[in-house]
């Protein structure tokens, strides 16, 4: 909208309202328009919440608990495991006492 344009709907409002009306619908168009704006940024502000936490949820979802060991395989730490190893080796066994 240019200068002209503006300058027209200024004179016509001037016309239809009277210089007596014209400010106190400035004033209501003003306060309409600050409205909607608070409004608009309130939505704005709640949509980017939204979606911060669902990038949340997104990312403690992709968080992967500890890999099970592979079957078959013995768990570092297991008394079993350091039994058969000691009974299957000939060099671990104890010695007899004498």
């Amino acid at each position: 909208m240019g200068f002209s344009e503006t300058l027209v709907l200024v004179v016509l409002a001037y016309l239809l309202f009277g210089p007596k009306k014209l400010p106190e619908i400035a004033r209501t168009v003003g306060k309409a328009l600050n409205e909607f704006k608070r409004a608009s940024n309130e939505f704005k502000a709640q949509i980017a919440s939204e979606i911060s936490q669902l990038e949340l949820e997104t990312q403690r979802q992709q968080i992967l608990p500890p890999a099970e060991p592979p079957a078959g395989s013995v768990a570092a730490g297991s008394s079993s495991a350091t039994e058969a190893t000691a009974e299957s080796h000939p060099l671990l066994k104890a010695a007899p006492d004498a």
